[in-house]
């Protein structure tokens, strides 16, 4: 049964990275930026709001169709509002797949430091992006923000992200969804 899975968390804490690492160890598993549609929508920076409700219609349409033909889709994006992971969550009922809802966490002053510098190196424009629209106050806010969903959300898990271990936590990543 293919598996439509949010890898859900604050900025830095190694969404996308996870998601490409699944992509790469799983047949035709599609890593799902929405981010990266968001990106391909003509002049979306004079209305982010719109541009980010659009890019979320497209992919659930293109979740949809991947998991109708088989294959895991992983989601890199953090969602701090219930209504689009339940959007997730009977876009996969739709398609006959398994939802799963994991939320990776790390404690904020290591977030903070992986943002920084994450923002500094920024080779992803997705990276430039964020790191042009959000600041140190955004991102605890976020982090409060994902920290107060988890215990609303009990069918998901959490998984630590350590900084610097993407081997380790792809593993831990890996564990928990086999629990699922």
């Amino acid at each position: 049964m293919p598996r439509l899975i949010l890898l859900n968390g604050a900025p830095a804490v190694g969404k996308s990275t996870l998601a490409r690492r699944y992509a790469d160890d799983h047949a035709f598993a599609l890593a799902l930026d929405i981010d990266q549609v968001r990106r391909m929508l003509g002049r979306w920076r004079e209305d982010a709001g719109t541009a980010g409700l659009l890019a979320r219609s497209v992919a659930l349409a293109a979740a949809r169709a991947h998991l109708e033909s088989g294959h895991d889709v992983v989601v890199p994006q953090l969602v701090g509002r219930v209504e689009f992971i339940e959007q997730l969550a009977a876009t996969a009922a739709v398609s006959g797949a398994a939802f799963c809802e994991v939320y990776l966490v790390d404690e904020g002053a290591s977030l903070v430091r992986r943002f920084a510098e994450r923002t500094r190196i920024a080779a992803d424009p997705t990276h430039v992006d964020a790191g042009e629209m959000l600041e140190e106050a955004g991102l605890v806010a976020y982090v409060d923000r994902i920290a107060a969903l988890i215990p609303l959300r009990p069918d998901a898990v959490t998984v630590e992200s350590a900084p610097g271990d993407i081997e380790g936590t792809y593993r831990r990543l890996l564990t928990a969804l086999d629990r699922e």
